[in-house]
């Protein structure tokens, strides 16, 4: 962050301002002198940190890790109205409040300020809520809550009812293919990637992708002619790639109308659209089992604690018997479940109504169904990253980023995916692959004895070169995209 010669790094306490009358003074007080108590509250005395205020004075080193710049009076307002995480989300994702420098380390070095359980984040207690009031009172700006950012999701209806899981589903995912593509890469998967191999020019984000595919494959022991149901299938690449490299008949499900025109082209593009089939589907209405083998990667975190017996129970259902089940799911730290917070910033901005539960929770819930769990793979390195790809995808494709979307639902993803980067390096997130199977008649699981006899299965073909994938129909020589996909 550029410093203007005229600006100068102020004391982080009023304390150390050379103050003769205190009271008398406070009128020719800059905004920073007035901030540093509040900085002080919620980010402790000795948080490296450097503050610029809308009027261009500054707090702290210039070179501190942590740069924050406030712009605008509207972002003490939001957090006089909500002294929480609520508030500093709103007031970031405005662009009242901006995060600057490298991001990641930043966010490293909240995680040292907050308790390293909850992380990263402020701390939001009594101190900090007086210190909030103070400011204000102080600058003259209290006044009515600023509205808050068309970005914050906005649902009705009753919770993870199927109208209510839609519009959640919409709110994340129909941000725009060309946007999700600047970011996921050409690959367009939205869930961890498998790294078997060290990252490099040779093995990146995209191969890493192929190969998480590849492996939910082996592990559900696909075979020509299998029926293979995706339940969350994003925008296709799993069922594509199962049926081009192992011959199944795949259907896949999503709730996000622009993740099903993306997949229906992809089939097309890659010559497997007589083989797969994608439905807008909520997975509480699929009936037409039974299926051979199903796969559920990243989206059993949108189905709540409520419903996973139902989900569970749904799913297993569908499975012929001896069928198998790939569950990938994120899991959080064990212990009590949290309560539900309508002040996160997940689930204000990112995942509405999304909920994570311990691994074991998700382990009951399919035994509970009559699946027998027979293998789990913690890939929680491998999400780090991925987020870490994700992160650096965005970082370099800011501007268009934010001519796709917007500049605060471009803030809201740089901040989530390096917040979670972090939380799953530090093991307060975990992401699991299950492997179930519905067992047959006297509990026969037709599974490998082994492990390495499970994950030894080829394609029966070699896989066909990563194909080139066209959002726009129109800009496709292709005349097979104009068939009302």
């Amino acid at each position: 962050m550029g410093i203007s010669p005229e600006r100068r790094s102020l004391p982080m306490s009023l304390e150390a301002v050379p103050v003769v009358d205190r009271k008398a003074n406070e009128a020719l007080m800059n905004v920073a002198q007035v901030m540093a108590p509040l900085v002080v509250a919620g980010l402790g005395e000795d948080t490296p940190v450097h503050l610029t205020c809308w009027d261009g004075s500054e707090l702290g080193p210039p070179d501190a890790p942590l740069q924050l710049t406030i712009t605008s009076p509207q972002a003490l307002r939001r957090l006089l109205w909500a002294p929480n995480q609520l508030g500093f989300a709103r007031a970031y994702v405005s662009g009242d409040l901006l995060v600057g420098g490298d991001l990641l380390t930043a966010l490293s070095v909240l995680e040292q300020v907050a308790d390293p359980d909850f992380g990263p984040g402020v701390v939001i207690d009594g101190s900090t809520r007086r210190a909030i009031v103070a400011a204000a009172l102080r600058l003259g700006i209290v006044g009515r809550p600023p509205p808050p950012p068309g970005e914050e999701a906005r649902l009705g209806g009753l919770r993870h009812s199927k109208a209510r899981a839609a519009k959640a589903i919409a709110h994340h995912y129909d941000v725009g293919n060309e946007f999700y593509e600047l970011v996921l890469g050409s690959t367009m998967v939205y869930s961890c990637a498998y790294f078997d191999q060290e990252p490099g020019p040779a093995f990146g984000l995209g191969e890493a992708q192929l190969a998480k595919c590849d492996l939910v494959s082996r592990k559900l022991g696909l075979k020509p002619g299998m029926r293979v149901l995706d339940v969350g299938c994003g925008w296709g690449a799993f069922v594509c790639s199962a049926a081009r490299d192992y011959g199944v008949e795949a259907v896949g499900i999503t709730l996000s109308q622009e993740q099903a025109d993306y997949a229906r082209r992809r089939a097309i593009a890659e010559g497997v659209a007589d083989r797969v089939e994608i439905r807008v589907q909520d997975y509480r209405d699929v009936h037409d089992g039974p299926f051979d083998a199903i796969a559920s990667v990243g989206m059993a975190e949108h189905v709540g604690m409520a419903m996973l017996p139902t989900y569970s129970a749904n799913l297993f259902a569908l499975l012929s018997p001896g069928g198998r089940l790939l569950n990938h799911a994120i899991s959080r730290r064990p212990g009590p479940p949290e309560r539900f917070s309508r002040t996160s910033f997940i689930d204000r901005y990112v995942f509405p109504d999304g909920e994570l539960e311990p691994m074991s929770v998700m382990v009951e819930a399919l035994e509970e169904a009559g699946f027998e769990v027979r293998d789990v793979e913690s890939l929680r390195e491998h999400y780090a990253l991925t987020l870490r790809a994700w992160v650096a995808n965005l970082e370099a494709n800011w501007e268009r980023a934010v001519e796709l979307s917007s500049a605060g639902r471009a803030r809201v993803w740089r901040l989530y995916m390096a917040g979670s980067a972090l939380a799953f390096e530090g093991n307060r997130l975990g992401v699991n692959q299950m492997l179930a199977v519905r067992p047959e008649v006297r509990g026969a699981s037709g599974m490998p004895r082994s492990r390495a006899r499970l994950l030894a299965q080829q394609p029966p073909a070699p896989a066909a070169v990563e194909p080139v994938i066209v959002v726009d129909p129109q800009k496709a020589a292709a005349p097979a995209f104009s068939q009302g996909v």
